[in-house]
């Protein structure tokens, strides 16, 4: 057993708490290569070997370097750290997630709602286990430093031993090279101080500038009116529309003038999804977004919301729930349903023929599926309630699951019931999904998987759309895009632009 002494060189401390690092939160990362290559074979044991001793000295550098800059931000920062890393390897463990450049993004544009429902007793044992125990260590340690010149040599030869062993890996490059995402992801602590910066870094780049699109042209007066639903973890696979075996589209099932499409979202995670719905063309860059454009072209634009992560939204009647309960009555309030409140007598009061309704939706984000949906609408049992959704069968997840989608089902309805009240108004209801979800497949739970990786069930979205009787016919498309939103909007209210492209119309 080793004996934890409260005196230490630097040089022993930083290969300690490297030592520590790797064994406590490195198993997903080590599992990861022993999964994905033949560690029985002389090359696979080499790579192994390697990326063990690189991983401790790389650590043990990096934190040689750090406190022999400074003891007290030393310590600040590797207790930070250990702290940091046991939350990440809980929901790398949970939920089989990798802590890569997109998941940063879903983290920071995650609100307290929504983070409030990951709690669980699981995540605070990691948290003191792996995080605050060894903190205490960190802190009660009295560090003796090392002169100038021993730091300089220890570092040099470190250095040194490091370049070595990477050059001798030089033919095992490809193989890390292939794999760099999920290794950089699960890598602790580097996974997420890397990717934070570069997520930044990148956030800036892209909103430098709102690229504004040209001047648009609404053509006639009819009165028409697009209700843009966004939906939010939907996958088309659990929707009957699509031929799942469970009835989970009882009312859309028997709605007339109802069409679907298949359909793939450019992301997993939703503040990339929801960019790419409301852009005309999938791009890193930050484009003028379908309500900014519409509202600067006089059209009227109403954006109502039970999420969050939309591009910056420029437009006059912005609603979120605090601002719709006042006037919503009932239990559906406390759910997406609040979405819906007196929309119809909205539309009614404009003042403008063309009108434009977006309703950001929540209804299908995990990991509390079962609360998500009034207990009338709990049509599959038994469900699973946990927030560890490891923990819940199989059956249990997917039936909390599939009763979001027939609450969603049920507000799609209720919303079409709506605008079929409005017979003076060409009407359109599209329906489509900030992205997918993994629901227990291959050990994966929820989303934000790179793209690139990404099973099916994270980017196969539904893409659902209504019409009023009499406004347009569609065209026999088989696929489309989240970007086909912005054209065919444009296409329903008669508005012309520069930009519109009609091969990404759905109407005829």
């Amino acid at each position: 057993m080793i004996k934890l002494k409260n005196q230490r060189t630097i040089t022993h401390f930083a290969l300690l708490l490297s030592l520590l690092n790797v064994l406590l939160f490195h198993y997903p990362f080590y599992a990861f290569v022993f999964t994905n290559l033949d560690y029985k074979s002389w090359n696979g044991i080499i790579i192994i070997v390697s990326l063990m001793i690189l991983m401790l000295l790389l650590n043990a550098f990096v934190f040689y370097l750090i406190f022999f800059l400074s003891r007290v931000v030393g310590k600040f920062l590797l207790v930070l750290f250990f702290i940091i890393n046991a939350i990440a390897v809980y929901f790398i463990n949970t939920y089989g997630v990798i802590i890569d450049e997109s998941m940063i993004g879903n983290i920071l544009n995650t609100n307290y709602h929504e983070s409030s429902s990951f709690f669980s007793i699981k995540l605070i044992l990691y948290i003191i286990l792996l995080g605050v125990i060894p903190g205490v260590y960190i802190i009660k340690v009295k560090i003796i430093n090392v002169t100038l010149r021993r730091f300089l040599i220890t570092s040099s030869l470190a250095l040194l031993f490091i370049l070595t062993l990477v050059f001798a890996n030089g033919s095992n490059w490809l193989w890390i090279d292939k794999n760099s995402k999920k290794l950089g992801g699960l890598a602790m602590p580097w996974s997420y101080t890397v990717n934070i910066s570069l997520f930044y870094i990148h956030k800036h780049k892209a909103n430098e500038k709102e690229i504004l699109l040209p001047n648009a042209t609404i053509k006639d007066n009819k009165k028409s009116v697009v209700v843009l639903v966004i939906g939010e973890s939907a996958r088309s696979e659990n929707f009957s529309l699509y031929g799942y075996n469970k009835n989970t589209n009882p009312l859309l099932s028997k709605t007339s003038n109802l069409f679907h499409f298949n359909a793939t979202s450019c992301a997993t995670y939703t503040t990339a999804g929801v960019k790419c719905i409301l852009e005309h063309t999938d791009s890193n860059k930050l484009y003028e977004i379908l309500p900014n454009y519409l509202y600067r072209n006089n059209v009227a634009v109403i954006w109502r919301t039970t999420n969050w992560g939309e591009p910056p939204v420029h437009i006059k009647n912005y609603q979120n729930r605090d601002a719709l309960k006042p006037n919503c009555k009932g239990e559906g309030c406390n759910y997406d349903e609040i979405l819906l409140t007196g929309l119809k007598e909205q539309i009614l009061a404009s003042t403008k023929n063309k009108i434009l309704i977006v309703l950001h939706t929540s209804t299908s984000h995990g990991p509390t599926y079962s609360k998500k949906y009034p207990p009338q609408f709990e049509s599959f049992k038994p469900v699973c309630n946990s927030v560890e959704l490891g923990n819940c069968s199989q059956t249990e997840l997917i039936n909390a699951y599939d009763n979001t989608i027939v609450y969603t089902d049920y507000i799609l309805s209720e919303l079409i019931k709506n605008l079929k009240q409005l017979p003076d108004y060409n009407s359109a209801m599209i329906f489509v999904s900030d992205h997918g979800e993994s629901l227990g497949e291959n050990n994966l739970y929820m989303h934000g998987l790179p793209i690139s990786i990404a099973p099916k069930e994270q980017y196969d979205i539904p893409f659902i759309v209504w019409v009023s009787d009499g406004s347009k016919q569609l065209k026999p498309n088989k696929t489309v895009s989240q970007n086909y939103v912005f054209h065919s909007v444009l296409n329903f209210l008669n508005i012309q632009s520069p930009i519109y492209n009609e091969e990404m119309n759905i109407f005829r």
